[in-house]
């Protein structure tokens, strides 16, 4: 039990560092991207997830002002609520990012105890490169990140491919730093390819109101936010895990 206990701490402080950060970054980085993709959402007839985007109706034109009131109403009803703009939206921002970069973070700390832990933050850069290989880059190459109004194949067909994409590239990197071995190193490179050889689910049609540049723009902009997460979250897991271990090889020896 204090082994778990220890794994959480060392997991908890990392994903609140990283989680803020990411929050940060994003509120300059890929926030005003999303509210600029909402404007052409809406101008296309779609929905946006933040009325306070919306584009403003021409003032002197009363018809359309009367006509677009019901429909505003009737789209607030049907998608709840949402965070107003500001800083309630960044607070639920801050929130969920830290709650995923505790996850991340149990994840990183869990599979590196196995390699023997991170001993300090210069391993944990690595850890957290790998970290971004296996759950940013990798399943990008096939599912670009979407703005709003963007199409998108289905669902439960993309969430099948990332999920597979993710465990097989985890698994290939792990070979290839941990198996000195050359039919091995073979099985790693074909895990890692495979995904992409079978390719990613994609949409009946691309056509969409979303400039290309806005998208490029956007990609860019989650990878280059995504790997700083990463970085951050290794090496202040190999800081807070060296604070504890000491010279010790893995959480286990130094807590027993």
């Amino acid at each position: 039990m204090t082994l778990f206990r220890n794994v959480v701490f060392i997991a908890a402080i990392a994903g609140l560092v990283a989680g803020v950060v990411l929050a940060c970054m994003q509120a300059y980085a890929t926030v005003p991207l999303i509210l600029k993709a909402e404007v052409y959402e809406q101008a296309g007839g779609g929905h946006t997830h933040d009325h306070a985007a919306a584009p403003a109706a021409n003032v002197t034109d009363t018809d359309a002002m009367t006509s677009a009131a019901p429909a505003e109403a009737a789209a607030r009803e049907g998608e709840g609520w949402a965070p107003a703009d500001g800083f309630e939206r960044f607070a639920f921002n801050v929130v969920a990012n830290v709650v995923t970069g505790i996850g991340f973070a149990l994840i990183l700390v869990a599979a590196s105890e196995f390699a023997g832990g991170i001993g300090n933050w210069r391993q944990g850069l690595f850890w957290g490169l790998a970290g971004f290989a296996v759950f940013t880059l990798a399943p990008n190459l096939g599912l670009p990140p979407e703005l709003p109004a963007m199409p998108a194949a289905d669902l439960s067909q993309r969430q099948i491919w990332w999920t597979a994409t993710v465990v097989a590239t985890a698994a290939g990197l792990g070979l290839l730093a941990f198996r000195k071995s050359l039919p091995l190193a073979l099985v790693a490179v074909a895990l890692i390819v495979a995904p992409h050889i079978v390719g990613a689910p994609q949409p009946d049609s691309f056509e969409s109101p979303i400039p290309e540049g806005l998208h490029h723009q956007f990609v860019v902009a989650v990878t280059l936010t995504n790997l700083v997460f990463w970085l951050v979250l290794g090496v202040v897991v190999g800081v807070v895990r060296g604070r504890f271990t000491g010279t010790a090889t893995s959480l286990r020896d130094s807590f027993a």
